[in-house]
């Protein structure tokens, strides 16, 4: 499997690509939801790059299978999470692979495996929860507390 550079647009793009063929079947909503997200922009890649990070995905994860099936367990998606460190990308990663595993009206099973892995993984992160919440939830409790 190969590996990006931390922060990178390709390892960004992968995620996203993970996260639309974790269903086994990449959705014309979920194509769409990408672009209207306009997180292509965002990250810096263009049309024809995600194209690319999507293809090498799928042959990276075909080279893996093993008795014609494929399987991505949590230490292989926990690498691919590795390779975003940046907390607002994550936070725009997040976001948007969530409007993506929504987009055609249904959540699947390993689609929730990969998102759940994105929350468990860059929740435990500092950095990932933003100041403004963390503020909240201490008001929050200091009026339970009194």
């Amino acid at each position: 499997m190969r590996s990006y550079p931390k922060n990178s647009p390709h390892a960004a793009g992968r995620l996203l690509a993970l996260t639309m063929i974790s269903d086994g079947n990449v959705a014309l909503s979920e194509i769409k939801a990408v672009y209207r997200s306009r997180i292509l922009e965002h990250i810096g890649l263009d049309d024809g790059e995600f194209d690319a990070v999507l293809h090498e995905l799928c042959n990276d994860l075909l080279a893996t299978a093993r008795h014609g099936t494929i399987h991505v367990d949590d230490t292989l998606i926990d690498a691919f999470l590795d390779e975003i460190a940046a907390p607002e990308l994550r936070r725009n990663l997040l976001r948007t692979m969530w409007r993506l595993a929504d987009a055609d009206g249904w959540l699947a099973d390993s689609e929730a495996v990969v998102l759940n892995r994105a929350a468990i993984r860059w929740g435990a992160e500092s950095g990932f929860v933003t100041a403004r919440a963390t503020d909240q939830t201490c008001h929050k409790q200091a009026r339970l507390s009194v």
